[in-house]
């Protein structure tokens, strides 16, 4: 811990050009030049991926609305969803989304592997508890659950880690992105101490 952990600047940038109106953060003020220019590479790179997978601007059709949600942002820890609407006609537009978490003290990207300690079966462990969410909430998929990717979409949101799928993923569009709120101290036998979700126990 380097005593400073407090929640770090963030400056919100606007592009408005035609058929497009785009939000992205971007960190200021940190400490570590590094970190700073790490953090705001990946989500520049984030935002320009979900345009191009939105088809902006090669299809003169699509109107894209984008923007962020802060979702963590303490004890060193930075996690963001980037959020992508784009209409292109038809009965309704369709939402990507794409969140980044980060070690602001080092600009470090985490993916959901790298929070559990190595070995620990994470995936079969969180699909255990997303199937009992599942059925508890009495979802109705359009595919039997699937589990989820080693690489799978998640955020950290204080103390929860949240899974969560495209949508059309697992359920009808008109439920949006199904979202699966774990708690930390459900899983804290597999948690990485010094990972970020240990970060958030201790």
């Amino acid at each position: 811990m380097n005593g400073m952990e407090m929640p770090v600047t963030i400056k919100t940038y606007k592009v408005l050009r035609d058929k497009l109106q785009l939000l992205y953060p971007a960190v200021v003020d940190l400490p570590s030049h590094s970190a700073q220019h790490r953090i705001n590479t990946a989500i520049v790179h984030q935002v320009n991926l979900l345009l191009h997978q939105q088809g902006y601007p090669q299809n003169p059709q699509t109107d894209v609305t984008a923007y962020y949600e802060l979702k963590n942002n303490q004890r060193d820890v930075l996690s963001l969803s980037l959020l992508n609407y784009a209409f292109s006609g038809g009965a309704h537009g369709l939402t990507l989304q794409k969140s980044l978490t980060f070690d602001t003290t080092t600009g470090r990207q985490y993916a959901l592997k790298d929070l559990f300690k190595p070995g620990s079966d994470y995936v079969a462990r969180l699909n255990a508890i997303i199937e009992a969410q599942i059925k508890a909430r009495n979802l109705t998929l359009l595919v039997p659950y699937p589990g989820i990717r080693p690489d799978q979409d998640f955020y950290i949101a204080d103390k929860s880690l949240v899974i969560y799928f495209q949508v059309y993923e697992l359920m009808a569009y008109v439920f949006g992105f199904p979202y699966f709120p774990i708690s930390v101290y459900d899983i804290q036998d597999i948690i990485l101490e010094d990972g970020p979700l240990g970060k958030m126990i201790y």
